[in-house]
């Protein structure tokens, strides 16, 4: 780990970050996404192995995703569209076009590398390691999520939100704004709204909601009978499983928050399922659902992030507050693990219940 590593970089780091649902790629494809501040090359091998690279060539910057994937002597190769250059998923270069045969020889091409980064592909996933010092290997196993890790994405879809990531996973686990933002008579309303006491636990670089019965006035948990327990969790860096639970049939919704720049964030939602009954309702619905609740949730942060950029004070009151006050907690204190060497403390020590109305 870098000790000399600026403390103003806007992203924590030595973490697993969502790249792109593994279904997004197919072998012999790729495709580009921003992450971090960083354009990456996502691609599956023709053997079917994921990877990334970066999406800018080292010759002379253009856009590899511009290119295509071939079939080279050593394997699957990423082509330049500009000069022809090909890049090996470990980001060696393989082959220069332009060379002719004495300058081939006499030039090391091998020693020219574009930048990859590694990944690890689980549970439909394919998660990205951003390290403060890139040579390192990860210090930390990629995320794990309480469903076998061979379980299909039912469905994926994800919505821009322009705001910090901070503001982005507050959004997440704030009860109190949930009957306005997402006022719909399917849902909540405020005519609803009642005293609620919810007990939460520590976990690994987080937090989580511990099982609980569902809310009475969502009427959607209806839909699933009784016997139902949900649990929600926040993980460091913007992990937010949500699962619901009916003996051994489950309903799990993975929302992740990933910063994209310094003021834009892609908020993720990936569901899985076993339940019966969820198979039977229409994917348009859900999908609609899904959009609707994320619209709201960025046209209120996008707006929030307008009133920020005029860096105001901020209230932070008891209890509705606290599950954002222990992220921001969690934060810092990870940066100060990873930069500093002080031991990694999460500030729920053990269990607390909060109320709140909602």
């Amino acid at each position: 780990m870098a000790k000399d590593t600026a403390l103003d970089d806007v992203f924590l780091r030595d973490l697993w970050y969502f790249g792109i649902v593994g279904k997004e790629i197919k072998p012999g494809e790729m495709i580009q996404k921003e992450r971090l501040g960083e354009l990456i090359l996502f691609g599956r091998t023709h053997d079917g192995e994921a990877f990334a690279m970066t999406d800018i060539c080292p010759h002379r910057a253009i856009l590899l995703s511009g290119g295509r994937m071939v079939k080279g002597e050593s394997g699957t190769e990423v082509q330049c569209p500009y000069h022809g250059w090909r890049f090996r998923p470990d980001g060696q270069c393989a082959s220069i076009p332009s060379l002719t045969a004495d300058q081939a020889e006499a030039m090391d091409i091998a020693k020219i590398r574009a930048k990859t980064y590694r990944v690890h592909e689980s549970y439909g996933i394919v998660w990205i390691w951003f390290g403060y010092d890139e040579a390192a290997e990860p210090c930390l196993p990629p995320p794990t999520l309480d469903i076998p890790e061979d379980s299909e994405v039912r469905m994926f879809d994800a919505c821009d939100f322009h705001c910090d990531m901070d503001a982005a996973v507050i959004s997440l686990m704030d009860p109190a704004h949930i009957p306005y933002i997402h006022n719909q008579s399917w849902w909540r309303t405020p005519e609803t709204m009642h005293e609620k006491q919810k007990t939460f636990g520590p976990i690994e670089r987080g937090f989580s909601m511990l099982p609980h019965k569902p809310s009475s006035n969502s009427f959607i948990y209806k839909l699933f009978g009784t016997g139902i327990t949900t649990e929600i969790q926040l993980e460091l860096p913007g992990l937010r499983p949500e699962y619901m639970k009916a003996g051994d049939k489950h309903v799990t919704t993975v929302t992740i928050v990933t910063p994209v720049s310094a003021n834009k964030t892609i908020i993720s939602i990936i569901l899985y399922w076993n339940h019966g009954l969820v198979s039977l309702v229409p994917k348009w619905l859900i999908r609609r659902a899904i959009r609707v609740f994320m619209k709201q949730d960025s046209t209120a942060v996008d707006s929030q992030a307008i009133g920020l950029s005029y860096d105001p004070p901020q209230m932070f009151i008891h209890d509705s507050d606290i599950p954002a006050k222990w992220y921001l907690a969690l934060r810092r204190n990870w940066e100060k693990h990873r930069l500093e060497g002080a031991d990694f403390v999460n500030p729920l020590k053990e269990n607390k219940t909060l109320r709140w109305r909602s």
